[in-house]
């Protein structure tokens, strides 16, 4: 299998988790690059159903080694909570399957409460943040203002430089926004409730990469949000911190000279966003709602509303070419099967005039869809496995796909359990 990513292609929310959880079974090691836990990857299977947001999503394939690589935006709070979650659950996590890469940043307290302030502040102008600190994170890594994870290892260190950041942060905390300060006391105790449990998890990630690329091992990564939320090739602003393309894998893993040999594209087979922002083909009143009921469409961080629409060719493509995707997998199906007409958006309206190429961000506001409708198939598709058993109408709307994009659509998923797929 080699070196594969599996990656979204639009929005997010594309059902990532449940395609690693599938595929782990064929590799030795699954890694998180980038991102942090401000969104959730929704796995279901013998064990139950869990919304991870910073464990890897192989945690639930035995003999896996699950690696949160240096370029995470690591919340030891929310981590250590995730990792009792699912043990709970019946799950072992052990330093044997969980690997912490020691050049990971911290997620600091102060980074949540800076996220929702600076919201605040911008009152209707406002991102659509999570509010789980994660661009006040990632501005502090650029700045070089943040602690590593290997300083955990350390108590001396780590509570010298913790000082140093805490007198800063404090002058932007009181003087910028008027918020309470933060004390030594207060990071002591959460030091001690929340990063302590996970120093035994912590190590070289990069040398147990390069060791395992030496010996042919086969390295899944797995990443957060999708091409559309990409820092420097999203709908900026509107985008999340970090770059979500496959090409940053190498880098937010641990082992830069690592070559990818595979990327998979996840898809879902109609538009959804989570947050603010230009959304082409959004739809709005009954339409919208029983779309969004009928795929339970609900953010599994923070369980706001998604906005829906139809699939849209445009964006879509532009995210199968910004991540280099060698194949797509096709979710939610069957979500679809109470339509009697499936619109596709297959085309933008820009300034009166039709174009297939994604426009620049500050043109998307004024994009209309150009919609195309498809026959349904009008029936309960979530028991099929084969694709020779799945109705014409619904064979020739994966076909339609296929071609608009320009990628081979390999997997086609028609439920969110382990099993429910076809597989071309």
């Amino acid at each position: 299998m080699g070196n594969c990513a599996i990656v979204g292609i639009n929005w997010g929310d594309e059902g990532k988790g449940r395609m690693v959880d599938l595929l782990t079974e064929s590799f030795d090691a699954v890694v998180r690059y980038q991102g942090g836990g401000n969104a959730g990857h929704t796995v279901i299977n013998e064990k139950g159903k869990f919304a991870l947001h910073l464990l890897p999503s192989g945690i639930f394939r035995e003999g896996v080694i699950n690696i949160l690589g240096n370029g995470v935006a690591l919340d030891p709070e929310n981590l250590w909570a995730e990792i009792r979650e699912v043990t709970r659950a019946g799950v072992a996590i052990t330093p044997a399957n969980l690997k912490i890469s020691e050049r990971a940043s911290l997620l600091l307290p102060w980074h949540r409460d800076l996220d929702a302030l600076e919201e605040a502040r911008l009152a209707d102008r406002q991102y659509g943040s999570t509010k789980q600190g994660i661009a006040p994170f990632y501005s502090d890594k650029y700045q070089k203002k943040t602690v590593l994870a290997g300083e955990l290892r350390d108590p001396a260190v780590l509570r010298e430089h913790l000082q140093e950041l805490l007198e800063w942060k404090n002058l932007i905390l009181t003087g910028v926004y008027g918020a309470e300060p933060y004390t030594m006391e207060k990071l002591d105790q959460w030091v001690e409730e929340y990063c302590k449990p996970i120093v035994p998890f912590i190590t070289d990630t990069g040398r147990i990469l390069y060791d395992m690329q030496k010996k042919d091992r086969n390295i899944l990564f797995e990443a957060q949000l999708g091409a559309l939320r990409d820092l420097d090739y999203g709908i900026y602003p509107y985008t999340t911190s970090s770059n979500t393309l496959a090409a940053y894998a190498p880098i937010g893993s641990g082992l830069p000279s690592l070559k990818l040999t595979d990327v998979v594209g996840v898809v879902k087979a109609y538009s959804t966003c989570v947050g603010e922002g230009p959304f082409v083909g959004e739809m709005s009143g009954e339409e919208a709602d029983r779309l969004r009921e009928a795929g339970a469409e609900y953010g599994a961080k923070t369980g706001r509303p998604r906005r829906v629409g139809p699939l849209d060719i445009v964006g879509t493509r532009y995210g199968v070419n910004m991540q280099g995707a060698t194949k797509i997998a096709l979710t939610k199906l069957d979500v679809l099967s109470y339509m009697k007409q499936i619109p596709v958006c297959t085309q933008y309206r820009v300034h009166g005039e039709i174009t297939d190429d994604f426009p620049f961000p500050t043109e998307l506001e004024s994009a209309e869809p150009v919609i195309t409708y498809l026959e349904g198939w009008n029936c309960d598709i979530s028991g099929i496995r084969e694709w020779r058993d799945l109705p014409e109408a619904a064979r020739r709307y994966v076909l339609f796909i296929e071609n608009a994009i320009g990628c081979p659509i390999k997997y086609v998923s028609v439920g969110p359990e382990r099993d429910s797929i076809i597989i071309r």
